[in-house]
């Protein structure tokens, strides 16, 4: 934007002398104030009003070549487009004003909204216990920074405790709604022994923030979708909750799975709509594998012809990587999909196991749900 009044000249400049003597392009300078608002302050467009003026005179008042007589310094034309000028530079000067403004008030409002998505979503620990874990977030809402997709990793006597989840809609709506669940998810995923017990407790938090919520309100009419997993430290095995979320994919030696449940849960706060039952799904977890949670921004991304992200195929196709190189490619391959735009927030959680489990010694195990089936 900053060459944007420099290139506006010159096109003026090989215009002149090829248009006739009654087409004078020098009154196109008479919106170069208002250009140079784009990409300078207030003193800068002063000075380019001045320049304008000048530049108009001496376009008006010297032959533009051989043989061409204008020597219109003075008509009132010229004297008419001299003084457009001059108040396009004060409304230019204004503008500009306003437009630093506004860019403050965006950085500010940057620094406050990226201040809050690091509390919501705080950095998960690249080590916990026996398995590595890496996360990605990218927000649809590229000003702010922020969006309604969530994560979280947090060390338990059970077992490392995942959670990612994604509440419908976007803004600091979402993002509320977002901090109460992840709030949820950090007390109760330390006290629970049973998966499912953790979800339902995070489904009555949810609830009894609805609740307190005026009826109808936009807040109180969220739901989540959402995966909670539990890794044992001691068992070759996962155990999962899926809410209503896009199954978690399983990159093991043998090949990449979807762990789609037995039978998925309905989303968080729906459960007073409907049954509120908790399926605790187990699948083999064994030292190599790694999981891969995300949320359906990943998959619901599209390219120029509208096609989705086909996000089992492209894991498929890269064969094994590490946790971290596997989001960097994830992200790159997303952006490269959708030719740089997501439409919708993007959250990815990717958990590596690195050692050799051995049998539970954990009393309060919950042998009810630990049958692999």
């Amino acid at each position: 934007m900053r060459w944007l009044p420099v290139g506006y000249v010159v096109v003026i400049l090989a215009l002149e002398p090829l248009t006739p003597v009654q087409w004078p392009v020098s009154f196109l300078l008479t919106a170069l104030p208002v250009i140079a608002a784009f990409g300078y302050g207030p003193v800068a467009v002063g000075a380019v009003t001045v320049f304008a003026v000048g530049f108009e005179a001496v376009l008006a008042g010297t032959p533009c070549c051989a043989g061409r007589e204008v020597g219109y310094l003075f008509d009132r034309h010229y004297v008419t487009a001299y003084i457009c000028t001059a108040l396009l530079g004060v409304l230019g000067a204004i503008l500009a004003g306003h437009r630093i403004r506004r860019e403050r008030t965006l950085a500010s409002v940057r620094s406050v909204a990226e201040t809050a998505q690091q509390v919501l979503l705080s950095p998960v620990p690249h080590r916990l216990g026996p398995i590595r874990v890496e996360t990605l977030y990218l927000s649809a809402a590229a000003e702010a920074r922020i969006g309604g997709d969530l994560y979280e990793a947090v060390p338990s006597p059970y077992g490392v405790r995942l959670l990612i989840g994604d509440v419908r809609g976007k803004g600091l709506v979402a993002v509320e709604t977002a901090a109460t669940m992840v709030g949820a998810f950090r007390e109760t995923a330390h006290d629970e022994p049973d998966l499912a017990a953790v979800a339902r407790r995070v489904e009555d938090s949810m609830n009894r923030r609805a609740a307190l919520l005026p009826p109808g309100s936009e807040v109180a009419e969220r739901f989540v979708t959402a995966v909670f997993v539990e890794i044992p430290d001691h068992e070759p095995v996962v155990r999962l909750v899926n809410c209503g979320h896009p199954s978690p994919l399983l990159i093991a030696h043998d090949g990449v799975f979807e762990l789609d449940p037995d039978e998925p849960s309905p989303p968080v706060n729906l459960g007073v709509l409907v049954d509120n039952h908790h399926r605790v799904d187990v699948r083999r977890f064994r030292p190599g594998d790694l999981l891969l949670l995300y949320t359906d921004g990943v998959t619901e991304a599209r390219d120029e012809g509208g096609n989705f992200y086909p996000l089992l195929d492209r894991v498929r196709s890269w064969g094994f990587l590490e946790p971290r190189a596997l989001l960097d490619r994830l992200h790159e391959d997303l952006l490269a999909h959708s030719g740089g735009t997501l439409d919708d927030d993007t959250a990815a959680l990717a958990a590596y196991r690195t050692q050799e489990p051995h049998r539970p010694r954990n009393p309060h195990e919950n042998e009810g749900s630990r049958d692999l089936g």
